[in-house]
């Protein structure tokens, strides 16, 4: 296993300094390849057959849902042409391997538009009725992230990644670094969320300077995902909520209401930084309000005399 576990690590040094890959992705390959490692036990590139290959496929459906197994497949096959590349291999095995199998269309889950409204109103309701200033703080924080999470469609990783020039809240813009590290800029079109980002910006101005993140704990530390997940659960709990949100689910929620409301799809994508229109096209399918419109109005039997 050290032969190839050593030209593993080689490619991983490859596609940090010269493919410049960001290090979530870096992350998924160092995982992924070391389980191929493991598997394996092989101390030799030239020993890793078609039929290992397959078996190790195998293997990985038993354990995970298909999107994961193939994630982790096509981390390998990056690796195996990495080896074609440095010509490590004679043959490459993934050339006598098929690969083919059905992965099941998850349609994204939506929250309902009165269950955001209800969201958001306790949370501003926490910043009138808090018995401390570190409670009203974090609501006043919170509300920011959550009027910034449904008001742009953005990623909780790129949210809590967002630097403070990042924003700039007198045009109103918000410049994105989304998944490969592509940059996009999206419009902030809603004076309420401008107005709690700036209070926001203002009452944390010392914690935003200490870290450098447009997103800070009181600590003065960069405001984590997890924290954003906690946060979330608590004020669906204060909701009364019965549904489990997620803050990707922000995300769908705004994407499946623009395209409700009759917006080109491929501005969606482009917003929400999609590098594939197929991406985007997965919210048709849950455009329901839309389609009751359509099948209302456009359907035939609405005029027969019966």
């Amino acid at each position: 296993m050290d032969n190839l576990q050593k030209y593993v690590d080689n490619y991983l040094k490859y596609c940090q300094m010269q493919k410049r890959l960001d290090e979530k992705t870096l992350r998924a390959y160092r995982t992924d390849l070391a389980q191929f490692c493991k598997y394996t036990q092989s101390a030799d590139v030239l020993g890793i057959t078609p039929e290992i290959l397959e078996n190790f496929f195998a293997d990985l459906h038993q354990r995970y849902k298909p999107k994961t197994v193939k994630r982790k497949i096509a981390s390998l096959k990056a690796l195996f042409h990495y080896f074609e590349y440095k010509d490590l291999v004679i043959q490459n095995p993934f050339n006598k391997v098929r690969i083919k199998f059905r992965e099941p269309v998850l349609l994204p889950k939506t929250i309902p538009l009165y269950h955001v409204e209800t969201f958001l109103s306790t949370l501003y309701q926490q910043t009138s009725t808090a018995k401390t200033a570190y409670q009203r703080r974090n609501a006043l924080r919170d509300c920011a992230v959550i009027e910034l999470l449904f008001a742009t469609g953005m990623r909780i990783s790129e949210l809590c990644s967002l630097h403070t020039d990042d924003l700039n809240l007198q045009d109103r813009t918000i410049l994105i670094y989304g998944k490969g590290s592509k940059e996009r800029k999206v419009q902030i079109g809603n004076d309420d969320v401008i107005s709690a980002l700036k209070k926001y910006q203002n009452d944390f101005e010392k914690e935003i300077q200490n870290c450098g993140y447009f997103f800070a704990n009181q600590k003065g530390r960069r405001l984590s995902e997890q924290s954003v997940r906690r946060m979330i659960n608590k004020y669906t709990s204060l909701a009364a909520i019965d549904l489990h949100i997620t803050p990707h689910m922000f995300r769908h929620t705004f994407a499946t209401s623009l395209l409700e409301a009759d917006v080109d799809i491929r501005y969606i994508q482009e917003i929400l930084g999609h590098s594939s229109i197929t991406v985007t096209e997965i919210y048709t399918h849950v455009a329901m309000s839309k389609q009751r419109d359509i099948l209302t109005t456009k359907h035939p039997r609405k005029d027969f005399k019966i």
